[in-house]
């Protein structure tokens, strides 16, 4: 089971922000296990707190805006998706100015700064949000899309496409390893078309973009002489207007970089899904706002899914099987409820029942319309968490494990013959004194149909 990550310590980078033109530093804390990307605002009186999340994106237009209240900040998605790419679950921002520096467009900095510090192992567990059906989200308006498939690893591809350019029409990029953001994708920067950089500067916006912090690319001819007011404002010598292409002193990391940035803005953007994916994500002509939009719809599916039924493969080799059950536990036929054991981490264990219509309490519970009781259901809960118990002890076949406390019983749906129930049960606690504070869940396929709290002792056997 893999656990949450922190950075080890704390880092800083400064640089003039994109928009506003300011002389920004943003500095990067660890953070405790389950707290989130959180941005802080020390330039404001309170120094107050946004949680970067999707549901808090106010802005897309040229950059993903957080914003709470009157509280703003920007141009957070390369910093984001180098927290996401390095696998950072928890960390503290704090940033004097309304947006992030710029620094050269790419996320090269801060992955290079998180590697620097190092990152931590926590106690918690990661919590993946597992693709299990194909989710898809398309704007009409824009031609975008992206859809998520499901996989057992996170990958991602981009296709952009701007049918109105000779220079980028179409692009293509892929990640198919995570760990191999660092060399295929944080160093591609930001660009920007010529066509777009007065609307912008009218607009307020880019005062601080130069030739080193983005790729500028010239595929719409202009006239000579606004091509050189555009040149002065960017502080960069005249040049022939009738020359199209990259306008830039620094050559392309790659050829496809515009599209290898269009992905790490995607990631950027999922970031603040507040969960990382398993799934493959295929993003056709992906913008800040469709990867909010879709960001904000995983929220929603994983509010809908808030506990996800462990991954069930009947022809996989089980971790315990019956008869090493009954090794471990006191319990025989017909009380002896566990069927397997699939899967046991350090706080947590996934069990097996196969509810068959020769159960000996159909016979009374109830003859004409079978359901399995209620009380047997918390008591197969009971014994999986035993043996979740009994694994963190020397010697195991020397105890037994005692309910102590029942709580917040949830039955949702009825249990019948030829149901397979799929139990798990985590540890809410480390266990001290022998004593263990347990949550479990029953599911039948993907549908959570039971749930409880319990409190049990482990005793070694006299």
């Amino acid at each position: 089971m893999l656990k949450q990550k922190t950075l080890k310590n704390s880092f800083s980078l400064r640089g003039k922000g994109l928009h506003t033109g300011l002389d920004l530093t943003v500095t990067f804390n660890p953070a405790a296990d389950n707290h989130g990307y959180k941005i802080q605002r020390t330039d404001l009186e309170g120094e107050p707190l946004i949680d970067a999340v999707a549901d808090n994106v106010v802005e897309t237009t040229r950059g993903t805006v957080l914003g709470k209240d009157n509280v703003r900040v920007s141009t957070i998605e390369h910093a984001m998706a180098a927290l996401y790419a390095l696998g950072i679950d928890n960390c503290l921002i704090r940033v004097n100015g309304p947006e992030f520096p710029i620094l050269d467009g790419s996320a090269q900095y801060y992955v290079q700064e998180i590697e620097r510090v190092g990152t931590e192992e926590q106690n918690a567990a990661k919590d993946f949000y597992i693709i299990k059906s194909k989710i898809e989200f398309r704007d009409e308006d824009t031609k975008s899309s992206i859809i998520v498939l499901p996989d057992d690893s996170f990958s991602l591809n981009v296709l952009i496409s701007y049918d109105e350019s000779s220079i980028i029409p179409n692009q293509f990029a892929t990640l198919e390893n995570i760990e191999k953001f660092r060399d295929e994708i944080a160093a591609s920067r930001t660009f920007v078309f010529v066509r777009e950089i007065e609307p912008l500067l009218s607009a307020g916006l880019i005062k601080g973009g130069d030739l080193d912090n983005a790729i500028v690319i010239y595929e719409r001819q202009i006239s000579q002489d606004k091509y050189d007011k555009l040149a002065d404002v960017m502080g960069v010598p005249h040049m022939d207007a009738s020359q199209m292409g990259y306008v830039n002193h620094k050559s392309l990391v790659w050829p496809n970089e515009c599209a290898r940035h269009k992905l790490l803005d995607v990631v950027g953007d999922l970031a603040l899904i507040g969960k990382p994916i398993m799934g493959r994500i295929i993003a056709t002509r992906p913008g800040h706002t469709i990867n909010n939009k879709f960001a904000r719809q995983m929220r929603k599916e994983i509010r809908l899914h808030d506990v996800q039924a462990p991954i069930y493969n009947c022809n996989a080799e089980p971790v315990l099987d019956v008869n090493r059950i009954r090794e471990l536990l006191p319990h025989r036929y017909p009380f002896q409820l566990v069927d397997k054991i699939i899967e046991i981490g350090a706080n947590y264990i996934v069990g097996i029942k196969n509810v068959t219509a020769n159960e000996p309490f159909f016979q009374g519970h109830f003859p004409q319309e079978p359901v399995m009781p209620g009380v047997l259901q918390i008591e197969v809960m009971a014994q999986i968490g035993g043996l979740l118990v009994l694994n963190s002890v020397e010697d195991p076949d020397r105890y037994s494990t005692y309910f102590m406390k029942i709580d917040n019983v949830k039955f949702r749906q009825k249990i019948v013959p030829g149901d397979t129930l799929i139990f798990r049960v985590e540890l809410l606690t480390p266990i001290r004194h022998g004593i263990a504070t347990m949550k479990g869940y029953a599911f039948v396929g993907e549908k959570l149909v039971c749930e409880s709290e319990f409190m049990a002792q482990v005793i070694k056997n006299k």
